[in-house]
């Protein structure tokens, strides 16, 4: 492995002819050219006016298609951008709110949404993983260039979301959530078998702290860019004040020989030095709060016992950071959702202590793994665990559950059940059905009916459901895929030893 570089640039605003050149001149410090089927992957888990620091900014991804397009060479295939956003919410919908359209339009740049396109089986041969197969879209099981453009964000579920986390969007909903538990970090390091990026540029411009899907802005002013993602994943850990080795993904990446960690093995270059960039970040809030903690003077109480299996005490991966995002886009779309919400309590994992509520009080034990005995409102409560070993779950039976799907599910739990004890099942339940649940229990207007996204929702709905219809309809919705017929972004270690069977077989 060749000494790994990140770049650090000032970039004050969204000036895209600034990030262009600035793309532009890495790409040749790098020595970096694209070629055949060259795939951009920002990321754009939420966006729009309600979402502004969530997402890649379309302008800093047109300098980055920009510079791109210049150093192509002559007989590039394509140059492309794709993503799968948020669960239950169409890449569609989110890349028309984000203002990605006219951008790809003017700069000539197609546009892949992950959940239209055929999914791909991709053997794992590494002795850690966590499944012997994964099922990726089409154009990133094909890419042969391959650039991660993430947001600097903080994330509940991880501490940070730098460009590996934002692998959790290169894969869609159904696949998205399996391993989406304790051992998130796991999974994320197994992705990194799947495909690793030629080329990292990061939206540091304006950043997002404390939070994931509605991130606090913080003005860090800067452009980062580099050729390793466990490498520069550390960097910017550094730039924070954190140490790479308190953040499991980037840790296990690290020991599996994906990259180095310690600065001394990373050239840092640019026009901005590492302590002038941790001047900049000073005071930057990242996440990983428990659950418990998170709800304190709110009308929620939380609960959390440990997840299955004894490895940890808390699903730091799981439901418990999906509640502390569902409050905060519940609290986007009403303003006085804590005035309305009446008090809540909800439960994760196998809790032993005491559930103090009051008569009239909601109980929501969420997630299968929620177990509990004792007493509520007078009344013996039992609630059994139902969480099934993760290796009954086949990635190939996989099914994906629509956002109307939810709400009926969600109405059907908690009907006549205000006041009572509700059981929401799910590994993990998602921020999607939770934030519906908070909704129904309280009572309170539901986001997806909010009259700024309810037809272009329904829209870009209808759109989805259609393109897949007509996926299933041609019988292309897996195909296979072998060491052979991958792109040259497939890193060595995910070749199968001598002597290794040919690709699973796909049902």
């Amino acid at each position: 492995m060749k000494r790994p570089t990140v770049i650090l640039e000032a970039c004050a605003d969204y000036d895209t002819e600034r990030i262009h050149q600035l793309v532009l001149a890495a790409l040749v410090r790098l020595d970096l050219r694209p070629h055949g089927r060259t795939l951009v992957k920002p990321n754009c888990v939420m966006s729009g006016e309600q979402f502004p620091n969530a997402f890649t900014r379309p302008e800093f991804l047109s300098g980055v298609l920009r510079a791109l397009n210049d150093r192509a060479v002559d007989d590039i295939e394509e140059i492309a951008l794709g993503e799968r956003c948020g669960i239950t919410i169409p890449t569609r919908h989110a890349f028309k709110e984000a203002g990605y359209y006219p951008m790809l339009k003017e700069v000539g740049v197609k546009a892949y949404h992950f959940d239209e396109t055929p999914q791909v089986e991709i053997p794992m041969y590494h002795q850690t993983r966590l499944r012997d197969a994964m099922f990726f879209p089409e154009p990133i099981a094909k890419a042969d260039f391959f650039v991660n453009c993430p947001k600097f964000k903080a994330h509940p579920w991880t501490t940070v979301t730098f460009s590996m986390k934002n692998y959790i969007g290169i894969q869609d909903d159904r696949h998205r959530l399996i391993d989406h538990d304790h051992r998130l970090d796991e999974k994320i390091a197994d992705l990194q078998y799947a495909i690793q990026p030629q080329f990292i540029a990061i939206d540091a411009i304006i950043a997002g702290e404390g939070r994931m899907l509605t991130p606090l802005p913080f003005d860090l002013g800067m452009v980062i860019m580099g050729d390793n993602q466990v490498a520069f994943d550390a960097v910017c850990c550094h730039i924070i004040g954190l140490d790479p080795r308190t953040v499991p993904h980037i840790m296990l990446a690290h020991q599996r020989g994906f990259g180095p960690i310690d600065l001394d093995q990373i050239d840092i270059v640019g026009g901005v030095t590492l302590e002038e960039a941790k001047e900049k970040a000073a005071g930057f809030q990242v996440g990983l709060i428990r659950v418990e903690d998170y709800f304190k003077g709110t009308p929620i109480t939380a609960y959390a016992g440990p997840p299955p299996d004894g490895q940890v005490d808390y699903c730091w991966g799981g439901c418990p950071g999906a509640m502390e995002e569902a409050i905060e886009l519940l609290r986007i779309f009403v303003p006085d959702a804590d005035e309305q919400m009446p008090k809540t309590h909800v439960v994760f994992g196998n809790y032993d202590g005491p559930i103090e509520a009051a008569p009239g009080e909601t109980v929501v034990f969420i997630g299968d793994c929620a177990q509990w005995k004792g007493t509520i409102h007078g009344d013996q409560v039992s609630i059994d665990s139902l969480y099934e070993d993760r290796s009954t779950k086949d990635p190939r039976t996989a099914k994906h559950d629509d956002i109307f799907a939810k709400m009926a599910k969600v109405m059907v739990k908690t009907a006549g059940k205000r006041g009572g004890v509700v059981r929401v099942a799910g590994c993990p339940v998602s921020v999607a059905e939770q934030l519906l649940t908070l909704v129904s229990v309280g009572k309170l207007p539901n986001p997806y009916f909010d009259p700024s996204q309810a037809i272009p929702f329904t829209s870009a709905y209808l759109s989805w459901r259609t393109r897949n219809l007509l996926n299933r309809m041609k019988g292309q919705p897996y195909q296979k895929s072998g060491p052979t017929e991958r792109g040259a972004s497939r890193p060595e270690q995910n070749l199968p030893p001598e002597g290794m069977p040919t690709p699973l077989e796909t049902t």
